[in-house]
């Protein structure tokens, strides 16, 4: 069994992203899921390819959660920030298992003109 809150837990990756920590917080079979990519990204090798270019394109200076939902296994995290001068506000929906690793995560991303500041700056990401 995993120790901890997975959303605090996940605010503490947030805070100082890396692989290993990431890989922490995922189980074997996670899915991701993106307005960007139209199947789900299914397994923690992808998962963690998404996650990590994710924090890399919107997780600079400007980026902050700015609300917070929770259900028993589950949570919603509203974000914002600043993308090429875009204003970007979107939402992270993280499902968890028994054990308090992530199973679930899909992201959710307003407006259109900040959907497409942020996908060209992801697949960038997504190919270093």
């Amino acid at each position: 069994m995993t120790s901890g809150d997975p959303v605090a837990r996940w605010h503490d990756y947030m805070h100082a992203p890396t692989p290993e920590r990431l890989a922490a917080l995922l189980h074997d079979d996670c899915v991701f899921q993106s307005p960007a990519v139209h199947t789900p990204q299914k397994g923690k090798a992808l998962t963690m390819k998404y996650l990590l270019a994710a924090a890399q394109v919107l997780g600079g200076e400007s980026f902050r959660y700015t609300g917070e939902w929770r259900a028993e296994r589950s949570a919603v995290l509203e974000f914002e920030c600043e993308v090429d001068g875009k204003y970007v506000n979107g939402v992270d929906i993280i499902s968890w298992d028994g054990d308090g690793l992530i199973i679930g995560f899909k992201v959710m991303i307003r407006p259109i003109k900040a959907f497409d500041a942020v996908v060209p700056k992801m697949a960038a990401a997504l190919m270093g």
